[in-house]
């Protein structure tokens, strides 16, 4: 069992920045891929980016490549998205999730249902 909690999130104006963090319970953390997803009101679920257990390998939405970076620190139980220059179409609530799955990143780590376990949500507000 994993349990996943986000932090970070707020209110921002367009052109800046913050960086989520996601902490997990239990000591198996750094056999898990995470990624991140995000959900704005009345939209799907949506691919944000993922991370490989080891933190070797990661893919991002082909829009936010270039302004969100996503890391890990498997000795504090963490995974990070920086988020910059964001804009108002940011605005979500993001998601961390975590999927027991040390193979490669593939097109099935741009799946919600891929993933074994999810956190609450924390809120990003860009105002333009």
């Amino acid at each position: 069992q994993v349990q996943l909690v986000e932090s970070g999130g707020g209110l921002v104006q367009a052109g800046g920045s913050l960086r989520l963090s996601c902490v997990a319970s239990g000591r198996t953390f750094s056999t898990y891929a995470m990624g991140w997803f995000r959900q704005a009101p009345g939209k799907e679920r949506e691919f944000v980016a993922v991370i490989s257990w080891s933190g070797d390998t990661t893919s991002y939405a082909d829009s936010l490549k270039g302004r969100f970076t996503i890391s890990r620190d498997n000795a504090k139980n963490t995974v990070y998205l920086q988020m910059n220059s964001l804009k108002p179409e940011d605005t979500a609530v993001y998601y961390c999730a975590a999927d027991n799955w040390r193979g490669a990143i593939g097109a099935t780590s741009r799946r919600p249902g891929t993933y074994d376990y999810w956190g609450q949500g924390t809120q990003v507000t860009v105002s333009s």
